[in-house]
Parts: C-alpha cells; sequence; structure tokens
C-alpha cells in the first residue's frame, strides 16, 4: 500500500487524519486476517474514509448504522476474501424511555446525558426520539456501559434495555406480501419462503443462531412458527407471519407473509 498516493487527494488537516486512520485498520485487516472497525462517522466522513478504502484491492468494507438510511454509520473493513456473512455486527441498539410529560427531551438532551456518562462521540450512532423516550444506535463495545451508567435524562430517571436492529422505529422502505405454501409451519420452511432462499441454505442460517423469532436468536429448525411471529435476519429485514390458512390438496400448508425490507 502506498499511502503517500493513497492520501494525495485529501486537503484538511481532519481528512487526513480519517484516511491515515482507514488506511491503518486496512493494514491491520490484511495483516491479521480479521476484520476491523471505524468509530460512526457522518456521511461526509464516510466519504470521505471510502475514498481511501476503494483504491485498496486488498480489502473490502461493510457499512453498519442500524438501517439503510442512518445518517451516522460505522464502517468494518475486512480483508479481501474474507466471508462477509461471518462479520458480526459492530453496533448495538438501546431503548430509554421515561416519563417526558413534564418535561420535553429532545435530541440534543438525549446525546448530552449519554456523552455526561463519559463517552465520546464517536461512538454513539444515530438517535431516534420518541414520545417516551429514544432508540439508540451504539458501538456494540460500550453498550453495557452505557446500560449500567446512563440512568436519566435532565432530571427525568429514564429505563434502559437492549433491542434488536430490527425493532427501529424507522418506516420500512419497502413491503412485500407474500403468498404461498410450505410442507409444515417448521421455520425453516417459512423462513425459506419469506427470504426467498432455499431451504438448506436456511438451516444453516438458524444453525449459526443468525435469524430471530420474536427478536430471539433460535437455534432449531424443526422450531414451530404460528401466525403473527417476527422472523428476522439481521440486515435483511424482517419477515411476518401475516396469516397461516388450510391445508392444500396436497397437504401443504397455505401462508401469507409481510416482508419488510
Amino acid at each position: 500500500m502506498n499511502k503517500e498516493q493513497l492520501l494525495s487527494h485529501l486537503r484538511s488537516e481532519a481528512e487526513q487524519a480519517i484516511g491515515r486512520h482507514v488506511l491503518d485498520l486496512a493494514r491491520q485487516a490484511w495483516e491479521t486476517n480479521r476484520p476491523q472497525k471505524t468509530d460512526f462517522y457522518d456521511p461526509y466522513e464516510r466519504k470521505i474514509a471510502q475514498s481511501v478504502l476503494g483504491s485498496i484491492p486488498e480489502v473490502g468494507y461493510l457499512q453498519q448504522g442500524g438501517y439503510k438510511k442512518a445518517e451516522r454509520a460505522r464502517l468494518a473493513v475486512y480483508p479481501q476474501f474474507y466471508l462477509v456473512e461471518t462479520i458480526e455486527s459492530t453496533i448495538r441498539v438501546l431503548e430509554a424511555a421515561g416519563n417526558f410529560s413534564f418535561q420535553k427531551a429532545g435530541h440534543s438532551d438525549y446525546l448530552g446525558s449519554i456523552l455526561g456518562t463519559g463517552l465520546k462521540r464517536g461512538k454513539i450512532g444515530d438517535i431516534l426520539v420518541q414520545e417516551s423516550g429514544c432508540q439508540v444506535i451504539v458501538a456494540a463495545e460500550v453498550a453495557d456501559y452505557l446500560l449500567s451508567n446512563w440512568s436519566q435524562v435532565g432530571k427525568v430517571p429514564i429505563t434502559l434495555k437492549e433491542i434488536d436492529e430490527e425493532q427501529l422505529a424507522v418506516e420500512p422502505e419497502r413491503i412485500k406480501e407474500i403468498k404461498g405454501t410450505v410442507a409444515s409451519l417448521r421455520l425453516d420452511a417459512v423462513a425459506a419462503e419469506g427470504f426467498g432462499t432455499s431451504r438448506s441454505k436456511m438451516v444453516r442460517e438458524i444453525k449459526a443462531e443468525r435469524v430471530k423469532v420474536n427478536w430471539k436468536p433460535v437455534s432449531n429448525p424443526a422450531l414451530s412458527i404460528s401466525q403473527g411471529d417476527v422472523l428476522s435476519i439481521r440486515g435483511r429485514g424482517r419477515v411476518v407471519v401475516s396469516e397461516v390458512g388450510g391445508t392444500t390438496r396436497k397437504g401443504r400448508t397455505s401462508i401469507v407473509l409481510h416482508r419488510y425490507f
């Protein structure tokens, strides 16, 4: 990697600092054969980082922000030929709830109280404000610290819990209705139908605990699925079992699924 050449298009010291950092991560990823991660970057910072990483054929990168249109996101830099499906998420999602009826709180209030625990801005992603609190995307390595140390916003006490990425309160970009039949209401059969893949591939996903049912990881492909259940796979959206119908002449079960992208 020619460092001077790769950074020559960056002008300011701030741009150079980002460039040097991701270049170091790329080198570490290649030498250790392990993915490396940045802090959360805003769109401008990501553009700078990607301008450097895109010129290094030895590595690739994934953007992880919790949802597709996230403003702030981390980059996971991985060595060429690395099995991308095995890269663990670098983020976690926390939900804070409190009685804000008499003391309204906005984005800056939540961010200020989080930073007041001692965390740096780079460890905090998007904050989605809700009527009774907020959802905040954080670096995976600081989530436990925040769960133990973030207890109030202003003078309002809060309760804090971890939620799944698919529970983020963002509008889905697209909803697809899938009408089909399955041999049985086993998890592997229903999930394969909903996510548009083969049953054998879905069995591998389930056994690797990459599939969640009602936001809980599962590992049993034969798990029985019911109407109303929510199936999710990180980064691939979620599938809601909207309707379980009758049995066809061939003994298969009719189902209606709603896939949220």
